[in-house]
């Protein structure tokens, strides 16, 4: 995928309100952009880090830029964690993501009977493949990413419905899109979260796959590319 306009690189000054942040241009400017991520950032939003924003002319924004990327100890993250499922879509278009290549196809943000909605449903030879998809920027000291960067009860839930799936005879696949170009395998955050890793063990067990990609990132736009092992 490809950013919505050339990216201007910036340096942070602060993110607040979880939706805004300061920036600098390299004009010496200052302006408040909008920040497309809700959670904590842990390790991303450090001030003086060097950011690229997307800019956007339509007049019913409030702030006409967009932060996408931010650098961390000399490597990208896209901080824009809706994107995940866009990548992932064109992975599978493009059959890039091999334990899924086989699908025939897929739905979008499908509506279960429960009332939740699942990320991918895949049509597969033996049946649909329900497919939940996570956006992974936390870098641990070891190198490794660790999921989720704070306490999340919707993540919870989310590995419950792949669970009950598979308990129905259905399959379920939990995707890591890795969007940090540092993290070189991906974990539970157990010290963040214990309940979520210990449901991620749980969900593993009960016939859960995981997977995890990881993101080449650069100026031009970003696409899902390298397989990561994931342990729970």
């Amino acid at each position: 995928m490809q950013w919505p306009s050339p990216l201007t690189p910036a340096v942070l000054l602060r993110r607040y309100k979880r939706f805004l942040a300061d920036v600098r241009l390299e004009c010496g400017t200052e302006l408040t952009v909008h920040c497309p991520n809700t959670g904590a950032m842990t390790g991303c939003d450090t001030p003086g880090s060097r950011v690229w924003l997307s800019y956007s002319d339509n007049p019913k924004r409030k702030y006409a830029y967009t932060w996408q990327l931010v650098e961390v100890d000399g490597n990208k993250v896209c901080i824009h964690s809706a994107l995940a499922n866009k990548l992932v879509a064109e992975a599978l278009d493009e059959q890039v993501i091999t334990e899924l290549a086989g699908c025939s196809g897929y739905q979008t943000e499908l509506r279960l009977p429960d009332g939740s909605r699942i990320d991918f449903v895949l049509e597969t030879a033996s049946g649909p493949c329900n497919v939940e998809v996570k956006s992974v920027t936390l870098l641990s000291e070891d190198g490794g990413g660790r999921f989720p960067d704070a306490v999340s009860t919707r993540a919870r839930r989310h590995i419950r419905g792949l669970r009950e799936h598979v308990a129905a005879g259905g399959q379920a696949v939990l995707l890591f899109a890795v969007l940090h170009e540092g993290i070189n395998a991906v974990a539970a955050a157990a010290d963040i979260d214990p309940a979520y890793a210990r449901e991620l063990a749980e969900a593993q067990r009960d016939g859960v796959q995981l997977l995890a990609y990881r993101a080449q990132i650069d100026e031009q736009g970003m696409r899902l590319q390298s397989s990561l092992p994931v342990t729970a």
